[in-house]
């Protein structure tokens, strides 16, 4: 297989259980699978959600608050247990990882934008593993605005595959792809495997978020396809509950829905 620079995105939904407590079962199974393929060559950047959800049970909290104030709180005490967790379950395959926290203000200024690419380099090149999440404590449009700049961080990972130069982006949600009828609705909804174009008949496939976890729906997730098939990234959308699924997709299997790149511009 050859060696590429890889991205791959994990929801809220895929991280945690109905509770809202840590899928120790599934993230651990995720390190593996990204620790193998960084231990085979590849440079692997790692987009995370979760935040808020598991700052939310372990605060214990009876829901998640309407508050700004104290969704920001919960994201800060959220962020510690999820960077623990996977310092702790990387570190069991022999890898580092590194925590880069963004904002959609940061990454508007030019020179905030090189110093993250630089510090993406720095760390790749240094065979680490990059953790990256919207930095929710402290900036609140992603987490009150109802048009979410960043989807449950499904746009932040197309922005930091560019930034990133990746070849590949791969999403992990709590559904299989994008389906020509909503799967949930209708039980004959055949799974799209591959995308050429995203055309307004593909935007108008895309509605509602699958968890009540997560921020981001597949309106998000097909924005952030856009995004990334026009910089010339191919775009992967998987179930995340079996994160082997990143290795069916890399060893060209048709698994979920691949989003097909356009020539780099």
């Amino acid at each position: 297989m050859e060696k590429e620079r890889i991205v791959v995105k994990v929801g809220t939904s895929t991280l945690t259980r109905e509770n809202g407590a840590l899928d120790f079962r599934t993230i651990d199974k995720l390190a593996q699978v990204l620790s193998a393929l960084h231990n085979e060559g590849n440079q692997v950047v790692l987009v995370s959600s979760g935040a808020i959800a598991v700052g939310v049970n372990k605060m214990r909290l009876p829901m998640k608050p309407q508050d700004i104030c104290m969704k920001q709180a919960a994201a800060a005490v959220g962020q510690c247990e999820l960077m623990h967790i996977y310092d702790k379950c990387f570190g069991e395959y022999g890898n580092i990882v590194g925590q880069i926290l963004l904002t959609a203000d940061g990454l508007a200024v030019h020179e905030q934008r090189k110093n993250v690419r630089n510090t993406f380099a720095a760390l790749l090149q240094s065979g680490m593993i990059p953790i990256v999440n919207e930095n929710d404590s402290v900036s609140h449009a992603e987490i009150e605005s109802e048009k979410k700049v960043f989807g449950d961080n499904d746009m932040l990972s197309a922005i930091v595959a560019r930034l990133c130069k990746a070849d590949k982006l791969i999403i992990l949600s709590d559904i299989e792809g994008l389906y020509d009828s909503n799967p949930h609705i209708n039980q004959d909804a055949k799974l799209i495997h591959k995308v050429e174009d995203i055309t307004d008949e593909i935007k108008s496939l895309g509605s509602g978020s699958g968890s009540n976890r997560g921020t981001g729906g597949m309106v998000t997730k097909l924005e952030a396809a856009e995004y990334a098939t026009n910089h010339g990234i191919d775009m992967y959308i998987a179930h995340g509950n079996d994160p082997e699924n990143i290795y069916h997709i890399l060893e060209g299997e048709n698994v979920g829905t691949h989003f097909v790149r356009k020539e780099k511009k």
